[in-house]
């Protein structure tokens, strides 16, 4: 049974692409002089693979379903009690106030403020540890990374690591303040990172593993 899936023309794609995304789309990404059958061979030839993958993100979006009316938090649960009238998400207690309507911008706007306050101080404290110093911190949405440290020392994080038990938001903290002293994925780097997070395989294992879940 044939199955839809959109076409992208990338001038940085050096050959065809093809991309299943957590909600169900399948995305085929084009060099731009590429021909346009070349999308439709690459899905044919793909296509045991792309439906292991559509089976796999259908039983990602039902254990998001399965959360009901919680979101979860450092490993926590929050429930959602919806305020009709209310536009910005506050906590009480484990107790988040959203608005009635599509919640989910408020939501995603307070899980951003809460990044920040999480991600800082953790932040600073490895940082302390290693002796660098970091030049500014960005709360995000990647896609696909979950933090990143430029060579100027400018650090990005994701506001959706919140979604996530707290060794993993901690495990990429000290990931990234490493990169400080090492910017590469060096032996070096993963001693480092070794002697101050010794169990840092396990985060990482869980991220790789339950990524895609940490989605409103």
């Amino acid at each position: 049974m044939p199955f839809e899936y959109t076409v992208r023309r990338s001038d940085r794609a050096r050959r065809v692409r093809v991309t299943v995304h957590p909600e169900g789309e399948v995305e085929v990404v084009l060099p731009r002089r590429a021909r346009e059958r070349e999308a439709a061979a690459a899905v044919a030839e793909l296509r045991p693979w792309i439906e292991r993958r559509l089976a796999e993100a259908e039983r990602l979006r039902e254990r998001i379903a399965a959360r009901g009316a919680t979101v979860p938090y450092l490993g926590g649960v929050l429930s959602l009690v919806v305020e009709p009238g209310r536009t910005r998400a506050h906590r009480r207690a484990d107790v988040l106030h959203v608005p009635g309507g599509d919640a989910r911008p408020a939501i995603e706007r307070w899980y951003r403020r809460m990044a920040r306050g999480e991600v800082v101080p953790r932040l600073d404290d490895a940082c302390g540890a290693l002796g660098v110093e970091y030049a500014s911190v960005r709360i995000g949405n990647q896609r696909t990374r979950w933090g990143s440290c430029s060579e100027t020392g400018a650090m990005s994080f994701n506001w959706r690591l919140l979604l996530a038990p707290e060794d993993v938001l901690d495990y990429v903290v000290w990931h990234e303040a490493c990169h400080l002293r090492h910017l590469d994925h060096s032996p070096r780097f993963w001693r480092l990172l070794e002697q101050h997070v010794p169990d840092y395989r396990e985060p990482k294992a869980w991220l790789r593993r339950n990524g895609a879940t940490l989605v409103l």
